[in-house]
């Protein structure tokens, strides 16, 4: 599985055991067998941590090593890109959630089998087995080209900041396919930047903690009717970009907040150019990188 990638703003390294406020509704069990992929990535990991308490049997996959099975697990190597192997991966599951593929902006061959005909090959093996919820990891490059002067929903069409973003949007529109025709709900989980603490002025509108990273993909998977909808996955900070009004059936409520973090963020960066491209837009990097051929 095309997950093993150094980390991103989609992608981190795992911090310690849940726990805190609102534990209870992220312990709750949602299903029998839960399929994880890219449990090798940096926010897989964080997830393998923390999924096992909301089904009997959690499934891992990547293309990676992961390890020996802890209790409650099973493991299933993989590669996205190969439809027999995702097949084989999703029979017997209840739920998936998508993590597997590429998480930064990188040549096109890459994001190609990792992120297009990985996503396709998922779905189809989710369609073959009667699967009928996923929770799909999207990222906020989704909508990069909006400006951070703008407060945008998920109603605001896509515009993307690279190939990255692009795949995503994408998958998106592959799971409204699946969804409308096939009847399998998706939730397009927007996420930020998910890693211990912002690491910028840009994360204090983008950060998500690991624990609402959780605390979102719980209520994905539990609320009792998802259809097909995109959350876009913060934390409550003070500022944000993303308005999650059209999301509210899903019950996701973030506990943590970058607010505490942001005299420590402004001690240590600089203040931003105005007149550069990552400080007007909201994919900040993302908008600059490649192209890589």
């Amino acid at each position: 599985m095309s997950s093993a990638h150094p980390p991103s703003s989609t992608d981190a390294s795992p911090a310690a055991a849940p726990g805190g406020a609102n534990s209870a509704h992220t312990a709750v069990r949602t299903h029998h067998r839960i399929l994880l992929t890219g449990a090798a990535g940096g926010l897989g990991r964080v997830l393998r941590q923390r999924l096992g308490g909301n089904c009997a049997v959690l499934r891992v996959s990547d293309r990676a090593e992961l390890g020996a099975a802890q209790a409650g697990e099973e493991i299933v190597l993989a590669d996205l890109g190969d439809a027999t192997a995702v097949h084989a991966m999703v029979e017997g599951v209840d739920a998936i959630v998508h993590l597997g593929g590429i998480s930064v902006e990188s040549p096109w061959a890459a994001v190609l089998q990792g992120n297009i005909v990985g996503a396709y090959n998922l779905y189809e093996a989710a369609r073959k087995h009667g699967v009928k919820r996923v929770v799909f990891a999207s990222s906020n490059h989704v909508t990069g080209f909006y400006r951070q002067s703008e407060t945008i929903d998920a109603a605001a069409p896509a515009r993307p900041d690279g190939l990255y973003g692009l795949s995503k949007a994408f998958g998106e529109d592959l799971s409204r396919l699946y969804f409308d025709r096939y009847g399998i709900e998706t939730a397009c989980v927007r996420i930020g930047s998910s890693f211990p603490e912002p690491k910028d002025r840009r994360m204090l509108a983008t950060w998500l903690s690991y624990e609402d990273l959780h605390r979102v993909v719980v209520a994905c998977l539990s609320t009792p009717v998802l259809g097909h909808t995109i959350v876009f996955a913060t934390s409550n900070n003070s500022v944000s970009w993303w308005d999650n009004r059209l999301a509210r059936h899903v019950g996701f409520v973030p506990q943590d907040s970058s607010d505490v973090f942001r005299e420590a963020v402004y001690a240590r960066t600089a203040a931003p150019d105005l007149n550069d491209p990552t400080a007007i837009y909201q994919g900040g990097a993302f908008v600059r990188q490649g192209p890589f051929e």
